[in-house]
């Protein structure tokens, strides 16, 4: 059973929770909302759309962890995986990812609005387009990060719409930026791969044929200009400019990922790794504080 539960990755549980940057941007944007909500009601359903979306992602780790097993075994801590190892079984794993996504949706359906299912299926559609043939971007160069980061505005909408109504869109701008930034780490990973995978980086991503250092190099900076320029846009467009107070902050955030992901001496297996830098973690803290303070000043 350690074995089934090491293989669902659960510990990734914090992706899940981005979405309450969904959720915090509508009631910034949308305050009259906020009387419209009792605060045990708000708790719970901000609560139970966490739960809904881990168990989505989880749902999509299970694929990945079947469809990936022949490539996982080139790299250096993937061939450590529960599936590759031989530990677990696949009929049964591929159960357990129908149960959960059966019972995520489900009580989407009962507790959520149309809105937010269809969001939940995105993200759902997402894993499948990424990792599964005949499509599978995460073979084709670029395409693949772009299309692994879109798990970012997706999660965005599902917090969103866990009390927006239908009628309601998010921001374009912000939506983009989030998607950006996404787009930026996961490029992050793949330099990470290409650099200290050398060779052998091919054999675990194939879109690793076709890259280069330079191409890489190129696809961080495209990533961080447009997130900055969107967020900007954000930001100028809806006169909200006490928060320009953050973008030398960005700025920063954005260098320092850019010098530990070429200083690493390991192969980053996931961006989230890079928050063991301890100023990097205390930025992050210093970001979310400032957000924070934004949607109650």
């Amino acid at each position: 059973m350690t074995a089934y539960l090491r293989a669902l990755r659960l510990e990734r549980w914090p992706r899940s929770a981005a979405i309450i940057l969904g959720s915090a941007t509508f009631f910034f944007l949308h305050q009259d909302f906020l009387s419209s909500f009792r605060p045990l009601e708000t708790a719970f359903l901000l609560a139970l759309s966490f739960l809904l979306t881990w168990a989505i992602s989880t749902a999509n780790y299970v694929v990945n962890e079947i469809v990936d097993a022949p490539y996982d075994i080139h790299h250096p801590a993937k061939r450590h995986r529960p599936l590759v190892q031989g530990k677990i079984k696949k009929v049964p794993f591929i159960l357990l990812g129908i149960g959960l996504t059966a019972a995520g949706l489900g009580l989407a359906v009962v507790f959520f609005s149309r809105s937010f299912v269809l969001s939940l299926l995105a993200l759902l559609g997402a894993g499948f387009i990424y990792n599964v043939k005949p499509v599978r971007t995460k073979d084709i160069p670029f395409l693949d990060a772009i299309s692994e980061s879109a798990n970012n505005p997706i999660r965005f909408l599902i917090g969103w719409y866990a009390f927006a109504p239908r009628h309601l869109f998010p921001p374009l701008s912000l939506l983009l930026a989030w998607w950006s930034f996404g787009n930026f780490l996961m490029t992050a990973k793949r330099l990470s791969e290409f650099r200290l995978l050398r060779d052998k980086a091919a054999d675990y991503r194939l879109s690793h044929k076709r890259y280069s250092r330079n191409l890489l190099l190129f696809g961080m900076i495209a990533s961080a200009t447009v997130f900055l320029t969107t967020f900007l846009v954000f930001v100028l467009s809806l006169r909200l400019y006490r928060n320009l107070i953050i973008f030398p902050l960005l700025l920063l955030y954005l260098f320092l990922f850019f010098r530990k992901t070429l200083e690493e001496r390991e192969v980053m297996e996931e961006p989230e790794s890079l928050l063991r830098n301890p100023l990097i973690a205390l930025l992050t803290l210093v970001l979310a504080g400032l957000f924070a303070l934004s949607v109650f000043l």
